[in-house]
């Protein structure tokens, strides 16, 4: 295994920007994600020259150039094979996957899926914006019901995947929302990047071109009070300025809203996020919309050993007491010798 050693040093906004072009559509939620990144990694102890991030193919995939660390461009839906040989490799590394709602859910669906279950360290940042920009607007895995695109032009008839609830049944021990413009994003990455395993953090992010506004509904910032609950863990589920909040139905085992008097939640039955508790979790995942605000912020959070730690102590554990000796290995069980003047193949 390689070790890379590090120098502890402060880095600053300026360290972790590149001198490349940015070149995404003028107006585009990507330049807010890219800026909230570059903002936040100052801030939780990393350097450029132990960062690595990952991505496959799709807009949000052009990320590894806007970064001043190592990267990895890949091929469609592979970035999860791709880190996950980087980080056996050398865990050392701090590793974030950048991927898309087509690229990582689609044909990357199955890659992702693995990399959640055997739990790697790493964060994955999905950026949802329920559409195929790179390819010009084709319908996605979350695309809602309805949605014209050159490929559905009668509006597509497919249920939508739900990001988070994918990840929470692959079995996510870190499962977080956020969206582009939000200030809130860089606490939710911070929060990504302290937990010791995968990190799925969705990330809502406005398509400028072929899915214009589609969050506005709870993203625009004029009453967005009202539609949005930002969890905290060990604070009330509470919204709209704390005059409204999330209570447990016993009888029915669903989540509803309440309304809060004079601020006494504890009366209006509104429960406390405890971000351990994976069915409240899933229940937050499945809120509907309308009905319901947005969860916002970290849903889950209970590690569990990672995939490399595992790895690394098997590895050790095999080699403990064993002199490596090559030639043992290459005439171990059956061999055979090629002489001259055998048959010709």
């Amino acid at each position: 295994m390689n070790e890379m050693t590090t120098v502890a040093r402060t880095t600053t906004l300026k360290d972790w920007e590149t001198d490349q072009e940015v070149r995404w559509c003028p107006g585009c939620g990507d330049y807010a994600i890219l800026k909230a990144v570059q903002r936040t990694m100052p801030e939780i102890g990393t350097t450029p020259e132990n960062t690595v991030f990952v991505s496959g193919i799709g807009c949000s995939s052009r990320f590894p150039y806007y970064m001043e660390t190592y990267g990895f461009h890949t091929i469609h839906g592979r970035a999860p094979a791709f880190a996950t040989g980087l980080k056996l490799a050398n865990p050392d590394l701090d590793i974030w996957i950048v991927t898309g709602d087509g690229d990582g859910l689609s044909i990357g669906g199955n890659h992702t899926m693995h990399l959640i279950r055997r739990n790697l360290d790493c964060q994955i940042m999905l950026f949802n914006n329920e559409i195929y920009g790179l390819t010009k607007g084709q319908y996605s895995p979350t695309s809602r019901v309805g949605t014209t695109s050159p490929s559905t032009p009668f509006g597509s008839v497919d249920r939508p995947a739900q990001p988070c609830a994918f990840a929470l049944g692959a079995g996510a021990r870190f499962v977080a929302r956020g969206f582009d413009v939000s200030k809130e994003l860089p606490n939710v990455l911070k929060a990504a990047h302290a937990h010791k395993g995968a990190a799925f953090i969705e990330i809502f992010q406005n398509c400028i071109v072929y899915n214009k506004d589609v969050f506005q509904d709870f993203a625009a910032p004029k009453g967005a009070e009202d539609r949005q609950l930002w969890l905290q863990n060990g604070e009330p589920m509470l919204f709209a300025k704390g005059t409204k909040g999330i209570a447990l139905d016993s009888e029915a085992l669903e989540l509803k809203v309440v309304d809060v008097v004079d601020g006494d939640w504890q009366a209006a039955g509104v429960i406390v996020h405890d971000v351990t508790n994976r069915s409240v979790a899933h229940m937050l995942v499945e809120m509907r919309f309308g009905e319901f605000p947005m969860a916002l912020g970290v849903l889950y959070d209970d590690p569990r050993p990672t995939f490399e730690a595992d790895v690394v102590r098997q590895n050790a554990a095999a080699r403990e007491g064993k002199t490596a000796d090559l030639q043992s290995l290459l005439k171990k069980g059956q061999t055979w010798t090629v002489e001259e003047g055998g048959p010709e193949l």
